[in-house]
């Protein structure tokens, strides 16, 4: 355990010691990353580095405004149409998409401008049968 500062004696010499004498002890030897850079450095400073960071970490995602959301999920159901099991299937996936971006077009979504239009099922369908023939 820590021993308290002694008076009169200047916190930074205090820690000092501290640091000083763990590293002789050897109670630094064995720390995870030892030798190695740390995470971002040489990067440009950015306030909200270790909510990223812990995002990051724990695998999760930064929330998109709805219009964006929608964007990301019309590109993924285009993906998915081309990588359709049949013609039908690609046809449901796009009208499903369809119908979203629809119903944002009428109603709004919060964020940036939508800026996407509803996707021509029939040519999606001739790209998928193109390119499974």
């Amino acid at each position: 355990m820590t021993r308290r500062k002694p008076i009169g004696m200047p916190f930074e010499s205090w820690i000092d010691r501290q640091i000083r004498e763990a590293e002789e002890r050897g109670e630094f030897d064995d720390l995870p990353g030892k030798g190695k850079p740390l995470p971002g450095e040489g990067k440009p400073l950015d306030e909200m580095w270790w909510v990223k960071q812990k995002i990051e970490s724990e695998g999760l995602s930064m929330p998109l405004p709805p219009t964006l959301a929608l964007r990301k999920d019309a590109e993924k159901a285009l993906a998915a149409a081309r990588d359709a099991r049949s013609e039908a299937e690609a046809r449901r996936i796009v009208e499903e998409v369809n119908e979203r971006i629809r119903e944002a077009i009428r109603t709004g979504l919060s964020g940036p401008p939508l800026n996407l239009m509803p996707f021509d099922v029939d040519d999606v369908a001739a790209e998928w049968r193109r390119t499974h023939r």
